[in-house]
């Protein structure tokens, strides 16, 4: 994995020490290449959104390295921008103001903020609702801010932790087509974490099933079509393919957890 922009090489990660500890991790080989969008899923428990933290520099592994870019992950970082499942918005902060938040401490000039603030407004459709709150918003504007507000400080990777996974289904659909559609057009590497089989297939070019823990990487599938915005995908004999065929990997492990 010499050449790849994100790579992890051996990587461990426990929690607790003697007889508490559990083992989150173990022996995780990863290479990401830039400009990919990579979806990860396995059954729960199996360690994805610590493999996220991981990468995104929030806990240190107990064993093995990861770099990006060639250079060594050892903490957060302005390069790794991260969007939860839950929106991390202040909320006595209005869209504008949550957006440009980053921006603000990052000391970019006024106008420069503004432009860019502006820019990502449009970028995610939330033109006329700038000087609402978060609590005048709904759960899935919320998410777009809180998407907005990553991308706004440009981070070379973003990372994305089950966002989600608490909407309705009408309005995650909307939000995938909207991720699909900011990536196709920036194309910035992406590593997205999901229960969701359909999810992981409709959005990633590569998907990665994890076992059941302690979680390894148990097989890459890479989908040879494309996805379109607004793609009615579920009518794809391949999409269709590509979903069973994961599902079945992932349900031998779920299976393996319930034995």
């Amino acid at each position: 994995m010499p050449d790849a922009y994100l790579e992890l090489r051996a990587v461990a990660m426990q929690y607790g020490s003697g007889a508490q500890a559990v083992a989150a991790l173990q022996a995780i080989d990863l290479a990401i290449e830039e400009r990919e969008f990579v979806t990860i899923v396995g059954p729960s428990g199996c360690g994805k959104s610590t493999l996220l933290y991981l990468v995104g520099g929030f806990l240190r592994p107990t064993a093995g390295t990861l770099g990006l870019r060639g250079r060594p992950i050892t903490g957060p970082g302005p390069d790794r921008g991260i969007v939860f499942q839950r929106y991390s918005l202040f909320p006595w902060l209005t869209v504008r103001g949550n957006i440009g938040y980053g921006l603000d401490e990052k000391a970019v000039p006024r106008r420069e903020r503004d432009r860019i603030v502006d820019e990502h407004v449009r970028l995610v459709h939330l033109e006329g609702f700038e000087e609402r709150y978060p609590r005048e918003l709904s759960g899935g504007m919320q998410q777009r801010v809180a998407l907005a507000q990553t991308l706004a400080c440009q981070p070379d990777i973003l990372l994305m932790d089950e966002p989600f996974g608490a909407l309705d289904a009408q309005t995650r659909r909307i939000l995938q087509d909207e991720v699909r559609r900011i990536w196709q057009r920036d194309r910035r590497t992406v590593l997205f974490v999901t229960h969701d089989v359909e999810e992981a297939v409709a959005l990633g070019t590569r998907i990665v099933v994890m076992s059941a823990r302690p979680g390894r990487v148990k097989q890459i599938f890479t989908r040879g079509f494309d996805v379109a915005v607004g793609d009615e995908f579920e009518a794809n004999p391949a999409f269709t393919d590509l979903k069973l065929r994961i599902w079945r990997s992932v349900k031998e492990e779920v299976d393996a957890v319930r034995a």
